[in-house]
């Protein structure tokens, strides 16, 4: 049976970073785009690149939709990518080599090199930021229910099997701006106050309320800024860590006033 890969990406409104992805998995044999109702030049530009796929769903929620990107993939090998992911033509050579040379793991966690307002951060707990994304299809660790876990954000990958990295690097484009950086953590700072909720972590006592919203957050600014020498990124790291810090405090107040209101 040969050897082929397919490419899973889930879309809304992403004509500002999909040709770069699209361009940077040009090698594989089909790519699965599940679009949730976008409105700009997404849909088109998908359909400009050969070996796409378009299918548009209505949202389901992260791992829901990825889920059903993935079980749509009919290759023997599946790779899995945000919109505003790339591949390195470093990576992309290593996965070409790779895939028909019979390989030993079932899964594949791949180093990512996450962009600040350009700059790639190299520190602070930001490099390599592996992810499980490559990986064998069909097998039986990879059921469909269950490839990403169920839950409202920083969705992951379930597996039980051989487990290798690569060598080199995806590239996440994820913040070109303030603004979107922002927007960014308010919508995922309320999805992790949706999990606090769940788990019945939501600060209900005052001492418990001033520890994580006080506390909490500048003791992560100092772990990743200073111990984990994220000030060598310069002004974006600063910004970065900042802002970080300050989605921690979100996330627990959102959780408790979600709590008091029931």
């Amino acid at each position: 049976m040969p050897v082929t890969l397919s490419v899973a990406i889930i879309t809304l409104n992403e004509e500002a970073n999909l040709a770069r992805t699209l361009s940077s998995v040009a090698f594989a044999d089909e790519v699965i785009i599940v679009d949730s109702g976008s409105s700009d030049r997404t849909l088109e530009i998908a359909h400009s690149f050969p070996h796409v796929k378009v299918f548009s769903e209505s949202w389901k929620g992260f791992a829901a939709q990825k889920n059903s990107a993935i079980e749509k993939c009919t290759g023997t090998w599946v790779l899995s990518l945000d919109a505003d992911e790339e591949l390195t033509p470093e990576l992309q050579n290593e996965i070409r080599l790779l895939l028909p040379g019979n390989p030993s793991a079932d899964a594949y966690m791949l180093r990512r090199r996450n962009l600040f307002l350009g700059r790639w951060i190299k520190r602070g707990g930001y490099y390599p930021d592996p992810k499980l994304r490559l990986f064998r299809n069909h097998s039986a660790n990879f059921a469909p229910a269950t490839r990403f876990t169920d839950r409202p954000v920083h969705e992951t990958i379930a597996f039980d099997g051989r487990l290798e990295t690569l060598n080199h690097d995806l590239i996440h484009h994820a913040y070109p701006t303030i603004e979107g950086y922002i927007e960014h953590m308010d919508r995922y700072s309320t999805l992790g106050a949706e999990i606090l909720v769940a788990k019945g972590t939501t600060s209900r006592s005052w001492p418990a309320f001033f520890f994580n919203m006080r506390v909490v957050p500048q003791l992560t600014f100092i772990w990743n800024f200073f111990f984990r020498l994220g000030f060598l990124d310069g002004r974006e790291g600063l910004l970065l860590h900042a802002y970080h810090s300050t989605y921690t405090s979100w996330k627990y107040a959102k959780a408790w006033n979600a709590a008091r209101k029931r």
